[in-house]
């Protein structure tokens, strides 16, 4: 195809656009709206793995150590947990931190303790895990250690917060992918019937010996500019909806030692993930919407034309 053809094809398809307003309105209307539903659903993925790193942190292994330990045995202990595989961080806490804690949880009832000292106390390892799929053997590495009297942890909630993520993670992605192929079908109907309204006028082209590609062409111009101009309303609904979500639900995070998500730290990757996908559905659809229109008037010649 010529430039110069290319270029009036183009202009075509963005005419187009502006001549068939209430089609372009009623596209970009459900197109958007799919679009900020798939916005919504990775925001609130965004959200959820924070306040789950947050509950992540604080899911804390204690290694008590042996009170044979000789101090260097103390510290090489340590070191290896320090340097095992699936650690995070390795904070030693003395017998005298541990006891001051155990006053300060008692609040009122610590005088019982008054003539108590620390001495009946271990000194202890306080050790941060990183991926809790792999607590149970990252466990059960720190029991093969030597000089350990007792590990404290809690399997249960590593267990279930890995349960929490992978639930979210699939039904976030499932509803992504449906929303994208729902997105590609109103795309399709769309161009469609827009091809109906211009059903006299594509006759006449392949009369006088116009390509299908000559024919198609401002078609898919037409959907991608569609998918584009959804993409930017989208972003922009998505940016008002997630500014009355945070004040409406700041105090939750709160309550799990986390704060919302800021729009600002994804607003780049969404508006690019809106674009592709609102102009990758826009063209699809407009090729599959075309060639089945072609085929059904018996106008498609072959492939390469």
């Amino acid at each position: 195809m010529k430039s110069s053809s290319l270029r009036y094809l183009t202009k075509e398809g963005f005419r187009t656009v502006l001549v068939n307003r209430l089609m372009s309105v009623a596209s970009v209307t459900v197109l958007m709206s799919c679009l900020t539903i798939i916005g919504v659903a990775a925001l609130i993925f965004f959200n959820i793995n924070a306040v789950l790193d947050s509950v992540e942190t604080q899911n804390i292994v204690m290694v008590y150590v042996a009170d044979d330990a000789a101090q260097a045995d103390v510290q090489m202990l340590g070191t290896r947990l320090s340097t095992m595989e699936n650690i995070s961080g390795c904070e030693f806490v003395p017998k005298e931190e541990g006891f001051q804690a155990i006053l300060a949880n008692l609040g009122d009832d610590a005088q019982v303790m008054q003539d108590m000292d620390s001495s009946f106390l271990p000194d202890a390892y306080r050790v941060t895990v990183d991926d809790l799929s792999q607590f149970k053997t990252t466990v059960a590495n720190i029991r093969s250690l030597e000089h350990i009297e007792s590990v404290r942890e809690n399997s249960d909630l590593a267990n279930r917060l890995t349960k929490i993520r992978d639930a979210v993670t699939y039904a976030c992605v499932g509803m992504i992918v449906l929303l994208f192929v729902v997105a590609v079908f109103i795309i399709a109907n769309t161009v469609r019937i827009t091809m109906f309204s211009r059903k006299l006028e594509i006759s006449i082209m392949k009369a006088v010996g116009a390509t299908n590609n000559f024919i198609r062409w401002p078609f898919v111009i037409e959907g991608i500019v569609l998918g584009f101009i959804s993409a930017i309303v989208a972003e922009g609904v998505l940016y008002l909806l997630y500014l009355l979500a945070g004040v409406s639900f700041s105090s939750v995070f709160v309550i799990f030692n986390s704060t919302i998500v800021p729009f600002s730290d994804y607003a780049l990757w969404l508006f690019l993930a809106f674009a592709c996908i609102g102009v990758f559905t826009g063209m699809f659809g407009s090729v599959i919407s075309m060639g089945k229109y072609l085929k059904e008037q018996g106008s498609v010649v072959s492939v390469e034309e």
